[in-house]
C-alpha cells in the first residue's frame, strides 16, 4: 500500500494544510482509552430501557400482557405509545415512522413497548416475557411484488432528455438486461445506544451515538411536548456510523428521554447487536432494468433506465435517496437522449435508510454494466466503451441539466493505463485464461463521477463556534459529527491554517446543540466542505478583528499585516500570537465568535426535472484484477489500483485512510455482504456468523492508492474535495472484473448477468449461463 509518511512532517509547522497528522482520537483508540457512549460512567440511580419488538411483519395487536415481565425484580415500568407525551411519529422528512406502535404493525421486530429496569439485563429478560397476541396480514416482502402492486412510500419520479425509446430504436445496436441489488448492513462497531438524563433546570440532557445531534434534539422535544431549548444532545464520538445513524439512532435517543421523563432519572437504551440488526434499516436493495442503443463503435444514443429502490415499510430517506440514484445512473457518460425512472418501493420490512453513497452506488452500477455489456456485444474491450461515452465539451450536460465544467478523467484513465498497465495485463489475462480450464482472471478500470452535496437544498449549511482563550489556545465547536473519518483533525488544521498557529493549539470537542444550533448531519460527503468553512469564516472573522486591534494598537496599517509562523508581523516589527491574544483581551477585545457556511449554486426544480443539485463532483478510478474459480464459484481480488481525485488534500494521510476503507467496503457489499430474509419477513442473516464483511484475508495482496494531482475549481475549503463516499463506488470495479473473467468463458462475446453480491452461488449460476450461452453460440455457427 502506498501511504504518506508521517514520521518526516514538521507538526509543528504552521501550514497546517497538506500535512498528514494524524486522527486526533487514533492513539486513544488504539489503546482502548477512546470514551464512546457505553463507556461512560453510569449516573447514581441510573436504569435501563429496552424495546419489546414485534414478532410478526404485518398486522395488529390484539392484546398485551405484561404481568409477567413487571413481576420480574428489578422491572420500573413499562412503556407504550399512550404514554407519550407528544407526537409518537418521528419521521425526518415525511410521516410513518412510528416510535412505538400502537396497533399496526408494519415490520418484524417493530418496537412496542418499552421495559425500564434497574439494569440491562432485567430489561432485556423482561422484554422478552412480555405476551402479545396478534391478527397476521398478508405482506409485502418482494420488490417486485411491490411493483406490481404499484406500492409506493413516495410516488415515483424521473429524468428526461429527448425521446428515449424513438433514439434506442433508431440505434443500429441494442441491449437490455436486467440488475439485482442486495442492500447491505452498516455494521459499525459501536451499536445503537443513548443514555438521557434529565437536569436539575428542569430540561433533558441526551448523550448519543448519531450523525444527526440536531435531529435527536428537535424529535425528543416532539416527543416530549417540548421547545427544542428543553433537549441539549452531546455527540464526542462515533464507533462507526455509515449512515445506520443519520436518521436511525433517533428513536432510541427518543425513547431513552421518554423513560428518564417518566422517571426522572437517567436511562440508558442499548440495542443487542442482533436485534440491532433486525430493528434498524440497511442500504436499500435496488431491482434495476435497462435498455440501450448504440452505434457500430459503442457511442450510446439512448437509454431508457428503471430504478426501483426497497424502501421498507416507511419513507425515511428514500425519497432522496432513490433521487440521487437516478442523477447517478449516468456515472461519468454522456446519454444524449435518456428517460431514467425511480420507485420507491413500499415494504414489510424495517424502513431502509442513508447508507455511504446514499442511492449513488446503485445507480452509477447501471452505467457500468450498460458499459461493459455494450462492449461484450461490439468485441471490444470495456474500456474503450467507457472512454467513447465519457463527458466532454460539447457532450456535458447530464440527464438532469447540470453541465459538467471538469473533464480530468480522460487524463487520469490515461496516467492509469500507463501506470497500473492496463493493456500488457489485459493481453496476458487473456492468454492464462486460454491456457486455464479452472481459475479465470478478469480485468475491469471502472471511473467514479460523484455529485457533492445534500439534494435537499437547506441541509447544504453548517454553523461553528471558535473561541480563543487568554493564552492564545483555541477551542472549536461545529455542527459536524466525528465517526472516524478524521473530520475534528481537519477542522484543527483548518483553523490552524487560518490563524497560521501550530496545531497543538486548537481543540475541537464535542459536537453540542447548545454549542451551535440547527445544524445539518454529517452526510453526503459534506462534513469538511460544510463545517470546515464555518470554521475557516469564523477564524478569518477573529483574523480581521486582531488586525484591527493591532492596526489601532500599535498605530500600524493593516495593509501587508499578516499572521505567519504563530506571530502577527506588521511594519513596525512583531508580536508572538499568545501576546497579541493577551493584549486583546486586556483591551477588551471579543476573543469568540461564530462562523456560519452555505453551499451557493444549489438548487433542483422537481417539477421540472432540471437543476444544479451538486456544487461539484469528486472523481476517481479503480483497476482491479481477480481470479474466479469455476469449480467453486469462489473470487479473490489480487490487485488494486487506484487513482482518486480529492482535489487539494488537507490531509493526505486522513484521505487515503477513507479511499482504502471505502474501496473494501464497497468491494464487500458487491461479493460477501448478503441481506436475507425468510418467508415471514424475519432477517436470517442478523449476526456476524451469518453475514460476512470483508477481512483482513479480503484485502488484495497488491493496494495501490494514489492521489490524483488537482485541486477543486470550486470554491471550496482550500480547494479541497469530499472524500467520504465517492471512493466507495471503485468497489464496482472487482464487481465488473469477476464479469470479465466470466466473459472469458465466451471468448468475450457476452458476459453474464450477475446479480449482487456476487457470492460464490451467484457466480456458479453465472458460470452454468456462460457456458450455455457459449454452447448455444456453436451449435449456431455450425447450422449456419
Amino acid at each position: 500500500m502506498r501511504h504518506f509518511k508521517t514520521d518526516k512532517l514538521d507538526k509543528n509547522k504552521s501550514n497546517a494544510i497538506g500535512q498528514s497528522f494524524i486522527h486526533e482520537s487514533a492513539i486513544k483508540q488504539v489503546t482502548g482509552k477512546a470514551v464512546y457512549i457505553d463507556d461512560r460512567a453510569e449516573e447514581a440511580h441510573s436504569l435501563h430501557a429496552y424495546p419489546v419488538l414485534s414478532t410478526i411483519s404485518s398486522g395488529k395487536v390484539l392484546s398485551i400482557d405484561t404481568s409477567e415481565a413487571l413481576a420480574i425484580a428489578g422491572v420500573i415500568d413499562i412503556y407504550s405509545a399512550k404514554d407519550i407525551p407528544g407526537k409518537n411519529d418521528i419521521s425526518p422528512v415525511f410521516t410513518g415512522d412510528i416510535l412505538l406502535a400502537e396497533e399496526i404493525i408494519s415490520y418484524h421486530s417493530q418496537p412496542i413497548l418499552l421495559v425500564v429496569a434497574n439494569s440491562y439485563q432485567t430489561a432485556r429478560i423482561a422484554a422478552r416475557k412480555v405476551k402479545i397476541e396478534y391478527e397476521k396480514s398478508a405482506a409485502i416482502l418482494d420488490i417486485k411484488e411491490a411493483i406490481k402492486q404499484e406500492s409506493w412510500v413516495r410516488p415515483p419520479h424521473a429524468l428526461n432528455r429527448g425521446d428515449a425509446q424513438q433514439a434506442i430504436k433508431a440505434a443500429k445496436h441494442t441491449v437490455d438486461g436486467e440488475l439485482d441489488i442486495g442492500g447491505q448492513e452498516h455494521f459499525y462497531l459501536e451499536g445503537q445506544i443513548s443514555i438521557a438524563s434529565p437536569t436539575e433546570d428542569g430540561g433533558m440532557f441526551i448523550q448519543t451515538s448519531s450523525q444527526h445531534p440536531s435531529e435527536v434534539q428537535h424529535l425528543v422535544a416532539k416527543v416530549l411536548k417540548q421547545p427544542f431549548n428543553y433537549v441539549t444532545v452531546e455527540m464526542r464520538r462515533m464507533g462507526g456510523a455509515f449512515g445506520g445513524k443519520e436518521t436511525q439512532a433517533a428513536p432510541w435517543a427518543c425513547l431513552a428521554a421518554l423513560a428518564a421523563f417518566h422517571t426522572g432519572r437517567s436511562v440508558k437504551v442499548r440495542l443487542a447487536r442482533g436485534d440491532d440488526f433486525k430493528s434498524t434499516g440497511k442500504r436499500h436493495p435496488f431491482y434495476n432494468t435497462y435498455q440501450v442503443g448504440f452505434d457500430d463503435d459503442g457511442l450510446i444514443e439512448g437509454v431508457d433506465i428503471n430504478i426501483n429502490g426497497y424502501c421498507g415499510h416507511s419513507a425515511d430517506l428514500s425519497d432522496a435517496i432513490v433521487d440521487r440514484a437516478l442523477f447517478h445512473a449516468d456515472n461519468a457518460y454522456y446519454y444524449p437522449s435518456a428517460h431514467i425512472n425511480g420507485n420507491r418501493c413500499r415494504t414489510n420490512t424495517v424502513s431502509n435508510t442513508a447508507y455511504r453513497g446514499f442511492g449513488g452506488p446503485q445507480g452509477m452500477i447501471m452505467a457500468e454494466k450498460i458499459m461493459d455489456d455494450i462492449a461484450y456485444a461490439l468485441g471490444k474491450d470495456p474500456l474503450e466503451i467507457r472512454k467513447l461515452n465519457l463527458y466532454r465539451p460539447g457532450r456535458d450536460l447530464t440527464p438532469y441539466k447540470q453541465k459538467i465544467e471538469q473533464f480530468i478523467l480522460k487524463d487520469m484513465i490515461a496516467q492509469m493505463e500507463q501506470e497500473g498497465d492496463y493493456w500488457a495485463r489485459k493481453a496476458a489475462i487473456k492468454a492464462f485464461n486460454k491456457s486455464s480450464p479452472i481459475i479465470k482472471k478478469g480485468l475491469s478500470l471502472t471511473p467514479v463521477k460523484f455529485g457533492i452535496s445534500f439534494t435537499v437544498q437547506h441541509l447544504n449549511q453548517a454553523g461553528a463556534l471558535l473561541v480563543i482563550y487568554a493564552d492564545g489556545s483555541v477551542h472549536v465547536n461545529h455542527g459536524g459529527t466525528e465517526m472516524g473519518q478524521g473530520l475534528n483533525t481537519k477542522i484543527a488544521q483548518i483553523v490552524a491554517q487560518a490563524l497560521s498557529i501550530d496545531m497543538q493549539h486548537v481543540l475541537v470537542n464535542a459536537t453540542r446543540t447548545d454549542k451551535v444550533p440547527n445544524t445539518s448531519p454529517t452526510a453526503a460527503s459534506s462534513g469538511t466542505d460544510l463545517n470546515g468553512m464555518a470554521a475557516f469564516n469564523a477564524a478569518t472573522t477573529i483574523k480581521e478583528r486582531l488586525f484591527e486591534f493591532a492596526s489601532a494598537h500599535f498605530d500600524v496599517s493593516t495593509e501587508g499585516m499578516l499572521l505567519e509562523n504563530n506571530k502577527l508581523i506588521h511594519e513596525k516589527g512583531e508580536i508572538s500570537f499568545p501576546e497579541l491574544i493577551n493584549l486583546a483581551y486586556l483591551n477588551r477585545i471579543s476573543l469568540s465568535t461564530t462562523g456560519f457556511y452555505s453551499t451557493p449554486e444549489i438548487y433542483y426544480n422537481r417539477d421540472k426535472a432540471e437543476g444544479h443539485p451538486f456544487f461539484y463532483f469528486a472523481y476517481g478510478l479503480a483497476l482491479s484484477e481477480v481470479e474466479v474459480d469455476l469449480l467453486t464459484g469462489e473470487n479473490t481480488l489480487t490487485r488494486v489500483d487506484i487513482l482518486h481525485d480529492v482535489g487539494n488534500s488537507i490531509n493526505p494521510a486522513l484521505d487515503i485512510g477513507q479511499i482504502e476503507g471505502a474501496f473494501i467496503q464497497g468491494m464487500g457489499w458487491l461479493t460477501t455482504e448478503d441481506l436475507s430474509w425468510n418467508k415471514e419477513g424475519v432477517l436470517a442473516s442478523n449476526a456476524p456468523a451469518t453475514y460476512k464483511i470483508p477481512a483482513i484475508g479480503d484485502t488484495p495482496a497488491q493496494f495501490n492508492v494514489k492521489l490524483y494531482d488537482s485541486q477543486n475549481p470550486a470554491t471550496t475549503v482550500f480547494k479541497s474535495k469530499a472524500v467520504g463516499e465517492p471512493p466507495f463506488m471503485l468497489g464496482i470495479s472487482v464487481w465488473s472484473a469477476i464479469r470479465n473473467a466470466l466473459a472469458s468463458i465466451t471468448d468475450y462475446q457476452y458476459a453474464p448477468n450477475l446479480n449482487t453480491p456476487a457470492t460464490a452461488e451467484r457466480v456458479l449460476n453465472a458460470v452454468e449461463v456462460a457456458k450455455q450461452w457459449s454452447e448455444s453460440a456453436k451449435k449456431g455457427a455450425n447450422n449456419a
